[in-house]
């Protein structure tokens, strides 16, 4: 029988990235070398230390840092190559911006307008960024504001609510934009273990819903339970990966094993 391909919607190629150190006089590779992809309807939690570049792979991905070296592509859509001297070259600014209506982002500080209601929160980047009516963008908030259990919350401002109601927020807010891929930089990592979990229901409720994601996350179980795919990043590299129960369960790298003992 002839097996389907699945369909990459993120391919990272040989990324590396340095920031100079603070006496200016050098640089620190934060990034060694990092291959990824994603395919559609996947789970990927990447797991790792703080400092081993997690976050900073994100921020390459999602266009917020320019990486020094490597390939970005999306829906088979170059958004930076290697030029001849292997140096990452960035495609024009349509490209990108196209690029950019690919991907919904949702940090760990929530970063919603706080002079705008939830309810314009979710309106207003879809009227300006997307060009649709009034109409079909508060359709859209009501029915993200109902399935995040936001309904009555519509009118307040994001100063009214908890830590996990605004990110949930956030959440809803990226999903109004349609993407093909979420990216969540350690979501719960602002919030005390009680708002942790109704964020992280989210999450998991979007897996069910084979939304594609990529979560940079230090809850581990978590992570074991929702993801297609584990990896495990130390040092700007990424040092072993594979399905949950593999990595989680019998990790076959000593480093593996090392970090996961402080999550047993």
């Amino acid at each position: 029988m002839e097996t389907v391909e699945k369909k990459n919607i993120l391919e990272i190629k040989n990324v590396r990235k340095s920031f100079p150190t603070p006496d200016g006089r050098g640089a620190t590779e934060v990034l060694r070398d990092i291959s990824m992809q994603v395919s559609k309807g996947e789970v990927v939690s990447i797991i790792g230390p703080s400092g081993s570049g997690k976050s900073t792979l994100l921020r390459c991905a999602t266009l917020l840092t320019d990486m020094d070296s490597g390939e970005l592509f999306y829906n088979g859509t170059a958004a930076a190559k290697n030029d001849a001297a292997g140096k990452s070259v960035y495609s024009d600014k349509a490209t990108l911006k196209k690029i950019r209506g690919y991907f919904g982002l949702v940090f760990q500080n929530f970063n919603l307008f706080p002079h705008y209601s939830v309810k314009k929160n979710l309106i207003d980047p879809q009227i300006n960024v997307l060009g649709r009516t009034k109409e079909e963008s508060e359709k859209k908030a009501r029915e993200l504001l109902e399935q995040m259990g936001l309904t009555n919350r519509a009118d307040v401002y994001p100063c009214q609510l908890s830590g996990g109601q605004q990110q949930r927020v956030a959440i809803a807010r990226a999903l109004t934009m349609d993407p093909d891929i979420m990216f969540f930089d350690e979501p719960t990592s602002a919030l005390d273990p009680e708002l942790t979990g109704e964020v992280l229901k989210v999450i998991k409720q979007l897996a069910e819903m084979k939304m594609t994601m990529v979560i940079v996350t230090h809850e581990m179980a978590f992570a074991r339970a929702v993801s297609d795919r584990v990896i495990f990043m130390d040092g700007g590299v990424i040092v072993e990966q594979g399905e949950p129960e593999e990595v989680f369960g019998n990790p076959k790298e000593e480093r593996t094993k090392q970090f996961l003992r402080n999550y047993q």
